[in-house]
């Protein structure tokens, strides 16, 4: 697969909400995936890793409320898409909005590397 056809098919995936579908089909066994600077869990390695991250992140929420993935943006073996989610976490008052810029890297028809650019919330002590 060409960059942009990895492109498409995971936003194609996204919009339908298969994202672990999109990681088996799309992601190269050596993923790398990177969250912000202070983030835990800032840097998961391999798709164990990346299945993991999904399941803990997916266990968190009561709900998504609503998501947008963006048309891809491709150059060479890069794309980004910007991705919004309203989505309820468990035990939370209100529903939180979580809009990124997701950049991520193709090698060989596959997913390498995933980068997700936001603000990460106030870490609560």
């Amino acid at each position: 697969m060409t960059t942009q056809e990895v492109a498409n098919r995971l936003v194609e995936l996204c919009r339908q909400g298969k994202y672990e579908q999109a990681v088996k089909e799309l992601y190269s066994p050596e993923i790398v995936s990177v969250e912000p600077e202070g983030m835990p869990n800032r840097i998961v390695k391999g798709l164990e890793g990346v299945a993991e991250k999904g399941a803990k992140f997916e266990a968190m929420l009561e709900k998504i409320n609503s998501s947008f993935i963006s048309d891809p943006i491709v150059a060479e073996n890069f794309f980004s898409c910007t991705m919004l989610m309203n989505v309820q976490f468990k035990g939370a008052p209100v529903a939180a909005d979580i809009d990124e810029v997701c950049v991520y890297t193709v090698n060989n028809g596959k997913i390498i590397k995933e980068e997700f650019f936001y603000t990460p919330p106030p870490q609560t002590a």
